[in-house]
């Protein structure tokens, strides 16, 4: 492992440029520059807030607060994206760099760090921002808030490691990627994020078991609808399916690092 890390060390300088540059660019030639970094998340929120709390009154089962429903849904969407962002950019990383990975020497595994990295940046931004409304509303949910850190890491290692994967198997295979951007998109309307699981037939229930994003998604919105940390027994399972991705992902690709060079 230290061999594994010690080659990207040395590329520390690299892997921070390019986030730079990526985050960057987003806005050049914007008015505005990096304030659209903030205005998008706070809009989204304000939408969430406004829509489903004032206009539609709509309301969680057996929580009587306004703006539960509202904190439910930016709860389970904003975690979603972060969670979608890796795996979905993961899945392209090696093929939209492909011109860089022939050109350049460096050590291939710098791209799915330099994707996790510009991920986290925006949705540590974003997280703040939603943070920073929960204050605003009083729904702050107290200690449970420390719960977040290691579902978070949990979350990262899935998403990481099924974006390595997905990245080598989309080189050989192109099918992957676009069948894996449909299967997403079930994948999100599959996951209680936009309606309490409670609603679900209990047949549904079971089979929902094997989705590894549902406890995540729960654990988040148990903790700042409730402001109750989770059973992590519940998250041993994508935290197992995590590693399994990773250590699949990492092995493939150290495999098939030369073949995947030829076939771009």
């Amino acid at each position: 492992m230290i061999g594994f890390l010690k080659p990207l060390w040395g590329y520390r300088g690299f892997i921070y440029g390019s986030v730079k540059r990526e985050f960057q660019s987003k806005y050049r030639n914007s008015l505005l520059g990096g304030a659209w970094t903030f205005l998008n998340p706070l809009a989204m929120i304000l939408v969430y807030t406004v829509i489903f709390s004032q206009v539609m009154k709509a309301k969680l089962p057996g929580v009587e607060n306004g703006f539960a429903y509202s904190i439910y849904l930016c709860a389970g969407i904003l975690t979603w994206g972060f969670f979608a962002e890796i795996v979905g950019r993961g899945q392209n990383i090696f093929l939209e760099n492909a011109n860089l990975l022939k050109k350049i020497s460096f050590p291939r595994m710098c791209l799915p760090i330099i994707t996790v990295l510009n991920a986290s940046v925006n949705f540590a931004i974003i997280f703040s921002l939603f943070l920073i409304f929960l204050i605003f509303v009083d729904f702050w949910p107290g200690l449970a808030i420390f719960s977040v850190l290691p579902i978070l890491l949990i979350q990262l290692i899935l998403a990481t490691g099924l974006g390595i994967t997905l990245g080598v198997l989309n080189v050989f295979f192109r099918d992957v990627g676009q069948f894996f951007g449909i299967f997403l998109q079930f994948w999100f309307w599959l996951t209680p994020i936009i309606y309490p699981a409670a609603i679900l037939p209990e047949s549904i229930k079971s089979i929902m078991v094997i989705n590894p994003m549902y406890p995540i998604i729960q654990a988040y919105q148990g903790i700042f609808v409730s402001g109750q940390a989770p059973d992590f027994m519940t998250l041993i399972y994508p935290l197992v399916l995590g590693i399994g991705f990773s250590v699949l992902g990492l092995s493939l690709f150290r495999k098939h690092i030369g073949e995947m060079v030829d076939e771009l």
